[in-house]
């Protein structure tokens, strides 16, 4: 019994070792598998979230930028958003009685695209607000509670420094049935403020863990060039 013992007391730690060895193996080749086709950039690799922040208020602050923003872009970008959403309008993906989120809406074009077609329930969140179209929010932390909304847009996926965080907030939010529509860049790397790079569809599709993917599809928005759309499932 002595010796028995302690003997099964090591086979217990050895088991218990090897078990946290397959744990993080599999972790270890999760995060491999999704930085093949998304990475964060060097530049924010090792960055504090509070210096993130601040580089991502460079541009949402630029006064330059807000300028173009509210006055030669106004008009022209609610009239390419209100195309979209009249697309998802007739595929069944939203309809004039939706909640509806923009997520990361700098001034709110898409707000006010999605008003003008009907949906008139509606708001946008930034670092930066723009009442009263868009709300200060941190995208990596939504200030709603659990399924609120029947559809969320947003076309700052890119900006993510945590994409698992992003991508579980949307989730967390969405009701059973409601539509996530990102519109992401796969083939340029366009945006200096960008975050992170994604080279498919792939990365997204095992973020959105609790969705299913609807469909994928080439866009001409403003420097991105793929919409991906999801389904949350029923709870």
């Amino acid at each position: 019994m002595k010796i028995i013992k302690p003997f099964m007391i090591l086979l217990l730690i050895s088991l218990f070792l090897l078990l946290l060895l397959v744990h993080h193996r599999r972790q270890w080749q999760t995060r491999n598998s999704l930085s093949i086709d998304l990475k964060i950039r060097p530049g924010y690799a090792s960055t504090s979230y509070e210096a993130y922040i601040k580089r991502q208020l460079r541009k949402s602050l630029n006064p330059k930028l807000r300028k173009m923003w509210t006055s030669r872009d106004w008009e022209r970008k609610i009239l390419v958003f209100a195309r979209f959403f009249e697309e998802l309008k007739q595929q069944k993906l939203l309809s004039n009685s939706s909640k509806a989120l923009c997520i990361g809406a700098r001034v709110g074009q898409e707000v006010e695209a999605l008003r003008r077609i009907g949906v008139l329930d509606s708001l946008g969140i930034d670092l930066v607000p723009y009442p009263p179209l868009v709300l200060r929010a941190d995208f990596h932390n939504q200030p709603f509670r659990d399924q609120t909304f029947d559809l969320e847009f947003s076309n700052v996926f890119d900006h993510a420094l945590y994409p698992h965080r992003f991508v579980s907030e949307i989730e967390r939010t969405l009701k059973p049935r409601g539509i996530c529509i990102l519109h992401v860049s796969l083939y340029r790397r366009a945006d200096k403020y960008s975050a992170n790079d994604l080279y498919s569809v792939k990365p997204l599709v095992e973020l959105f863990k609790a969705s299913d993917l609807v469909h994928v599809r080439k866009v001409d928005a403003f420097g991105l060039d793929t919409e991906v759309a999801f389904r949350k499932r029923d709870v």
